[in-house]
């Protein structure tokens, strides 16, 4: 069963999120996705090139079908999904929700894991988030939205050239997401949507505390082989622990009887499905994980880890 993958743009109020949506429904890229929106007018589409479905759903000249978010998110997607099992819509194979500025990834990301129906037609993809680059990340949520990205897009450089020091924070909250410049480059849709998380995984060295308070990131490395029953228990322990404070965990795995790695990935207390990737992207061989954390400290999950590694090694 195939199933569709959700991507989410973020980013915090005025950051550019209609701008950067606006970009991407003219590409050819987005023909076979729904897109989710708080309102038709935001975005500015030219409705005399418009196919209206009902009040809530309209299809562009690009085959994107793009509707506006009215009530609970899940029962939108509901809504969605059904009008596709009926022919009413056209078939999509990838869903892009728009977020709100104020909101809080998390609960987004997790609608789509806890709903009983939803869970079974959908899969998470990958977050999307926009930063000012006038305004920066001073508020909490703005740095959420930041850490848990998956593609990053820093607008408003034209209007802050001087955007080094920014995009140094944004590095130390989050090393290893791309990053566009919005006003500078091209953003192709296929880059921004692919939701592939097996992409090479450099070790990144440990990052110093941002100074906006307790969310860094770092990096682990770890020799031989991992039992991969093991380490689910510890990341299942970790995550019903602290996921409120683990922002992100991304990394590929070195698991005993595999010839290739396993990719794995973590948003707060949603895990995606663990991916064999098809071979190693280096010659390096430990497994290596970045974590994105609030308040945690690197010394206490590499502690933590270490020993149920050193519990297996023993009983082996």
């Amino acid at each position: 069963m195939m199933f569709t993958p959700v991507n989410l743009i973020t980013g915090f109020l005025g950051s550019g999120k209609t701008t950067l949506l606006q970009r991407l429904l003219a590409d050819p890229a987005l023909a076979d996705t729904a897109v989710l929106i708080n309102e038709f007018g935001e975005v500015g589409l030219d409705h005399h090139l418009l196919e209206r479905i009902d009040d809530t759903m309209v299809l562009l000249p690009s085959g994107c079908l793009c509707c506006t978010i009215r009530g609970e998110l899940s029962e939108a997607i509901k809504d969605l999904l059904s009008k596709r099992e009926r022919g009413v819509v056209p078939p999509f194979r990838r869903l892009v929700v728009e977020s709100t500025g104020l909101a809080d990834p998390f609960p987004i990301l997790s609608t789509i894991q806890a709903d009983p129906v939803l869970k079974h037609h959908f899969r998470l993809g990958n977050v999307i988030t926009t930063v000012d680059a006038v305004n920066g990340l001073k508020r909490a949520e703005s740095i959420k939205q930041v850490a848990v990205a998956d593609r990053l897009v820093l607008t408003k450089t034209d209007l802050a050239p001087d955007s080094e020091a920014l995009v140094a924070e944004i590095r130390r909250l989050n090393p290893d997401a791309p990053l566009w410049r919005a006003a500078e480059q091209d953003i192709a849709a296929a880059a921004l949507f692919d939701d592939a998380i097996h992409s090479p995984l450099r070790a990144f060295p440990a990052a110093p505390d941002s100074p906006h308070g307790a969310v860094h990131s770092f990096a682990l490395t770890f020799e031989g082989a991992l039992d991969w029953t093991m380490f689910g228990i510890w990341l299942t322990m970790l995550l019903n622990r602290h996921g409120d404070r683990v922002l992100r965990v991304k990394g590929i795995l070195n698991v005993e009887g595999s010839a290739t790695p396993v990719a794995v990935h973590g948003v707060q207390h949603l895990v995606h499905p663990p991916v064999h990737m098809a071979a190693w992207p280096d010659d390096d061989r430990r497994s290596r994980l970045v974590f994105i954390v609030d308040g945690l400290s690197r010394h206490s999950i590499e502690r933590s880890l270490s020993a149920f590694l050193t519990v297996e090694r023993i009983a082996a």
